[in-house]
């Protein structure tokens, strides 16, 4: 298993500087963000896709830092109720798909999206409960005529090209945990009539802790349904006073710190080696042997700060386990 970074964290770097310093620190891959909400810092990914000599230059990069490309970042919402938004959104997402093993990955990671609550909305419904009746009006209208067919054809558009889409169960969006995730996958797949399931999961551990959801455990659902496509590495840090008092369903501000039930941290300054070590062992027990994609959102630290304790903690993380066989065989 490899460490590796999320880049949007080096939006104030080229991608020359930000694979150098990945290199002097001891990341070994990169993902690269190319459009939607983490835009595409580096390049325009329009105008890699038509350059060969575009393209070769960014493997170059890479290649002489000996820095590996991990998957393509493109966390938008393509079902989104604003067709403006949704268009942009999805032509971000076909780049990406289009783009990724022209550069040397598989892997696309993103979003589920959310739609609106009914047609003619201009903003998205996020569902948690399903009383009154209405909100399940709502879930049959997003799921039935939207997101289903909508990711049926990226199924299709994805197994074209040899792509698998690992995406990040994130509240707000209609995939959030393991059910929605794999829901979507098994009903978009049929209906897609692939032969190859590639609509999966980016485990991103850290929205997860505050929802009350065991990641570990979450690790082996979607290990045992085969959708372990790709992992981030990043914590939380749930403040138990707040919790008990207004529980972790928080919309305040992330720079409110003082006042949040939760908020993101560093690797191993949410959660210690008690939950880390557990949680990359689940990893391969399904066979995942990828990368851990560091993304760095902790607002107590620099990005410098925060990337290097995270390497730091996460090496002690995955360093491999003792032979299983006893040492005199």
């Amino acid at each position: 298993m490899k460490l590796g970074v999320m880049a949007a964290v080096f939006a104030d770097r080229t991608l020359d500087e930000a694979a150098e310093f990945c290199s002097e620190v001891g990341i070994d891959a990169i993902e690269l963000p190319v459009g939607a909400y983490p835009g595409s810092p580096f390049f325009d990914a329009a105008k890699v896709l038509a350059s060969t000599k575009e393209r070769d230059r960014i493997k170059g990069v890479l290649r002489d830092n000996d820095v590996m490309l991990s998957g393509l970042a493109v966390h938008g919402n393509p079902v989104h109720p604003d067709s403006r938004q949704a268009a942009k959104d999805h032509k971000a997402f076909e780049i990406a798909v289009q783009l990724a093993p022209k550069l040397g990955t598989d892997i696309v990671i993103t979003f589920s999206g959310c739609p609106g609550g009914a047609k003619g909305e201009k903003t998205p419904n996020w569902v948690t409960c399903p009383w009154p009746g209405d909100y399940r009006k709502v879930l049959a209208y997003q799921w039935d005529d939207v997101l289903v067919p909508y990711w049926a054809a990226q199924a299709k558009l994805c197994a074209k090209h040899g792509v698998k889409v690992a995406w990040e169960a994130h509240p707000g969006f209609c995939v959030y945990n393991p059910d929605t995730l794999i829901r979507l996958s098994e009903r978009a797949s049929k209906a897609a009539g692939t032969k190859k399931v590639v609509l999966g999961a980016n485990l991103d551990p850290s929205h997860f802790f505050w929802q009350g959801i065991d990641p570990v455990a979450a690790a082996r659902e979607l290990g045992e349904a085969g959708l372990l496509f790709y992992c981030h590495a990043k914590d939380t840090e749930l403040d138990r006073h707040q919790g008990a008092i207004n529980g972790y369903l928080d919309a305040r501000p992330y720079g409110d710190l003082k006042h949040r039930s939760w908020s993101f941290r560093t690797c191993g300054y949410g959660h210690g080696h008690e939950f880390w070590k557990p949680f990359v062992s689940m990893l391969r027990r399904y066979g995942y042997d990828h990368v851990l994609s560091i993304e760095h959102e902790d607002a107590y630290m620099s990005i410098e700060e925060g990337l290097l304790r995270a390497v730091h903690f996460l090496n002690d993380a995955i360093i491999e386990e003792p032979s299983a066989h006893p040492w005199w065989t």
